[in-house]
């Protein structure tokens, strides 16, 4: 079977439409309307295997959030026109993991040329400090990891005694001094309440793996990611979002953190992504109960 007929058939598992929509989350405002006007000046310069017209076609919008050192959170919304499902794309949570904000930027682009019946919600590059801080930094300006930042069930007892016992006290892990304490990571709370994804899409790098949190049963391989469930630890998207808020959540961990996939590798990993959720998301789509958002305190 050639390449045209497998897309086609996952395409069509997952109600693939002709036509689509894009639009900007509630009161999100075009790039161009602030002091940071083009985020692929810096986007461009910083991250692999991008090239400036696939950044512009883009078209990230400034969603309001700030970073540490007020940089803006940048989102593309894709919707087609008879969207039933809801998935959040999340990348550069590590901001020296840039391999993961280019695939989400990628990955924009097959979105708006493979249209679905889903709104996708891409977060590129969710730890900007990090990412173009020279050299980039897996923490965010205040020196925190954010995956280590969701408030987690006893997160107060579990984060530091795992910081401290697990790693060693290692500053690239550090979970910061309570949950929800950094901008980047209050945003993507809000953020998932606000927006009510039926998936999350966390892309990392550099284990070469796909894991897994949640409800329902993971995906095998994307491309050439295989699944290998590597546990949770206090504080992670996954902990958090897949297990205690019954959101799944599939962590891609690419093989290099400086380097991109091949362009048709990273095309395969978006259809294999397609093919799954069509056959085990989509069947599953009911009207999700309120989400639940922590507050700290």
């Amino acid at each position: 079977m050639n390449e045209l007929a497998r897309n086609g058939l996952w395409a069509l598992a997952l109600g693939l439409t002709a036509v689509s929509i894009h639009a900007a989350p509630r009161g999100m405002e075009t790039s161009s309307s602030t002091p940071d006007a083009s985020p692929c000046d810096a986007f461009v310069a910083r991250l692999p295997n991008l090239k400036r017209p696939l950044c512009d076609a883009a078209e990230l919008k400034d969603t309001g959030g700030r970073s540490v050192q007020g940089r803006p959170l940048f989102a593309r919304d894709v919707v087609g026109p008879d969207a039933r499902l809801r998935v959040l794309v999340v990348g550069a949570m590590h901001g020296d993991e840039l391999s993961s904000a280019s695939v989400a930027l990628h990955w924009i682009q097959h979105a708006v040329q493979t249209p679905v019946n889903a709104h996708w919600r891409f977060l590129p590059a969710l730890n900007p400090d990090g990412l173009l801080a020279r050299p980039a930094r897996r923490t965010n300006a205040r020196g925190v990891d954010l995956n280590r930042n969701f408030p987690t069930p006893n997160w107060k007892r579990d984060a530091k005694v795992y910081w401290e016992q697990r790693t060693r006290k290692d500053p690239r892990r550090w979970p910061g001094p309570s949950p929800l304490s950094e901008p980047e990571s209050r945003f993507l709370h809000e953020e998932m309440a606000r927006f009510q994804p039926h998936l999350i899409v966390s892309i990392h790098a550099p284990y070469g793996v796909l894991d897994f949190d949640g409800p329902g049963v993971p995906p095998p391989q994307l491309g050439r990611l295989y699944l290998d469930q590597v546990g949770i630890f206090p504080g992670s998207l996954g902990n958090y979002g897949g297990v205690h808020q019954g959101m799944p959540v599939v962590t891609v961990e690419l093989p290099n953190a400086f380097r991109t996939p091949l362009d048709a590798e990273m095309r395969q990993m978006w259809m294999d992504l397609l093919r799954w959720m069509g056959e085990r998301i989509a069947p599953t789509v009911a009207p999700m109960p309120a989400f639940r958002p922590h507050r700290p305190g």
